[in-house]
């Protein structure tokens, strides 16, 4: 074996060995943010480690992410709107920045581009190449097609989000009135109900006891859910709770008012939603049944009209 192999494999070993001896628990000592995440449970916080990947490169993106995240800026700055980004995040409950977001936003937009550049191959394969100046018009027409689909995407994801809360509102608020009456505080009634449920109100009543444990105010933290989540229902339930912790009201009847409330509003949704998909329904039936069944009616009698004429 030649030296340049023999200096090769030590210099791996040492690396190997220097790698094992650094990963022992006696030198890996917790960081700061290591002790302090448990504790703030689903509230951000700057202790929070390095923000996700938004792309299925996650190389190439900690490699890119200086260049990447001055382009995010000038993308926001171009765009503007960054306040009703920022508030659809936090409706939604996403970890995402706005500089993240947009990063996303440019990943769409790069990906537009990529199929594009696919067209723009394949047409040129087959009928020439197009000029210079339209393709640089195609491309920059899908880039902003995929900018402005992910900020599409954003808003139907909030919209589906708040129509899953509304679905969840009275079987939890059933829940907290069960619980209530079982002898329970408000705080504890929450902290068992978000303990057992699972969806995404669940998740909302579980960041707000977050930032009780933070050392926010109760009525406070259920205010801050009620105006960033803006459903109807739970606004009301949140001045409800808001009433009865203050003057000392029954919690209980308050909570099962609400539930029936909701139910009531949630039958009155499906009723109405009945009724625009009865108007739907009709197309069909008048463009392809209705057709179907004035020929099957009517063929028979043109066929014994033909066999019997001259």
């Amino acid at each position: 074996m030649s030296r340049g192999w023999v200096l090769l494999l030590g210099l791996g070993l040492g690396t190997g060995l220097a790698m094992v001896w650094s990963s022992l628990p006696a030198f890996r000592r917790p960081v700061l943010a290591a002790r302090v995440d448990p504790y703030l449970g689903s509230t951000p916080s700057a202790f929070r480690g390095e923000p996700p990947t938004v792309s299925p490169f996650p190389t190439v993106e900690r490699l890119l992410r200086p260049s990447l995240i001055r382009a995010a800026a000038a993308l926001d700055r171009w765009l503007g709107a960054g306040g009703s980004v920022g508030h659809r995040l936090d409706r939604l409950g996403s970890p995402f920045t706005i500089e993240q977001f947009r990063l996303e936003q440019l990943a769409w937009g790069m990906a537009g581009m990529v199929g594009a550049i696919a067209i723009l191959v394949l047409r040129s394969a087959r009928a020439g190449s197009p000029g210079g100046v339209m393709s640089v018009v195609v491309l920059g027409l899908a880039f902003l097609l995929g900018v402005f689909a992910r900020d599409r995407r954003l808003t139907r994801d909030v919209q589906h989000r708040e129509t899953r809360m509304r679905a969840e509102f009275p079987t939890l608020a059933e829940l907290l009135a069960l619980s209530v009456s079982a002898g329970e505080g408000a705080a504890a009634a929450l902290e068992r109900v978000s303990r057992v449920a699972h969806g995404d109100l669940a998740q909302e009543l579980r960041r707000a006891l977050d930032d009780v444990r933070l050392g926010r105010g109760l009525v406070d933290a259920l205010q801050d859910v009620a105006a960033r989540v803006e459903l109807p229902e739970l606004r009301r339930f949140v001045d409800g709770v808001v009433i009865a912790v203050d003057r000392g009201t029954p919690l209980a009847a308050v909570l099962q008012a609400q539930a029936a409330d909701a139910r009531d509003s949630e039958r009155r949704a499906l009723i109405e939603l009945g009724g625009r998909k009865d108007i739907a329904m009709m197309v069909p039936v008048v463009f392809l049944v209705l057709p179907l069944s004035v020929v099957f009616a009517l063929f028979p009698g043109f066929y014994g009209i033909s066999l019997s004429s001259p």
